[in-house]
């Protein structure tokens, strides 16, 4: 008798994969965005709330992921960049991944629901939007990175209202920063993954092909989502403060973003597009820690 030669999947491999389903880089990013919301929003932090908030954040934005991957499952057995996923490589079933997702749903809603209802309420619809309206519309139109750009600035909102159990000016204008900055953000991996994308009938570019007219609406979008990232310094935001310091460290690294734009816009490179998409990067993160700093330093 033959022996069997097929090893079964140790815990760190099944660990691994979990963080693969759940997209764990990108939901941690989330889970940032949500603590910087929170902490703007109190005179200082509550750990608790804090712990509550990143698990729930964590559940939520997880589970989007998860239920993304069951759906797209074909679509990402036909690009290179996804292919090596749990369930299109064959490691994973749907029926176990689809648990999984129902599972971090349910925690998810469950510890925001404990903060507040408002945050579990803003929580559910995040996952609604991006599951049942932004993932099927990727292969229709690309209308679907305005759709899927309403859950995707939740997050940094979501912390104001689970401290304050209330919308209002200032979660609006947190909502409005991430809203405009997922435009040149997406558009800039639409433009990279641009040919492997082709293949599985995704087109995530406003003209549907990376050119000028592309490149222009990424300048637009990049400037509009700097001159929000500053409409604090005013005074007109309510409780949403910025100094005029760290509102000139915003604009500097808002010009830097800027000047990746204008960097594509002159010559149509993948590594141009790639430098757009990590300056996008580091201009979101670097905005939250700067409010977050002029608050408290």
């Amino acid at each position: 008798m033959l022996a069997d030669t097929q090893k079964s999947p140790t815990l760190s491999l099944i660990t691994k994969d979990v963080l693969l389903l759940t997209k764990a880089r990108l939901t941690l990013s989330v889970v940032f965005s949500s603590m910087a919301g929170y902490l703007l929003a109190v005179p200082s932090p509550n750990m608790w709330h804090l712990l509550l908030l990143s698990v729930g954040g964590y559940g939520l934005a997880g589970a989007s992921n998860v239920f993304n991957q069951i759906i797209e499952k074909e679509i990402d057995a036909k690009m290179i960049r996804t292919q090596n996923r749990p369930i299109p490589a064959g490691r994973m079933s749907v029926p176990v991944a689809f648990g999984i997702a129902v599972m971090l749903l349910v925690l998810g809603l469950t510890v925001l629901y404990f903060l507040n209802p408002k945050t579990a309420m803003f929580g559910a619809i995040s996952v609604f939007l991006y599951t049942c309206a932004y993932t099927p519309l990727k292969t229709i139109t690309p209308l679907s990175v305005f759709v899927g750009a309403i859950p995707g600035a939740i997050p940094f909102m979501l912390g104001w209202v689970s401290a304050t159990g209330s919308f209002g000016l200032e979660p609006g204008i947190l909502f409005m920063i991430q809203f405009f900055w997922q435009f040149p953000h997406f558009w800039a991996i639409g433009w990279m993954m641009h040919d492997d994308y082709q293949k599985a009938g995704i087109n995530m570019l406003p003209t549907g092909k990376p050119d000028n007219a592309t490149a222009l609406q990424i300048i637009l979008y990049t400037l509009w989502t700097i001159v929000i990232s500053i409409v604090p310094v005013f005074g007109i935001s309510g409780a949403l403060q910025l100094s005029v310091v760290w509102a000139t460290a915003v604009a500097a690294v808002g010009l830097v973003f800027l000047w990746a734009g204008l960097r594509l816009y002159k010559n149509h490179s993948i590594a141009n597009a790639k430098k757009l998409m990590f300056v996008s990067i580091v201009y979101i993160t670097a905005i939250q820690w700067i409010y977050v700093i002029d608050k408290f330093i």
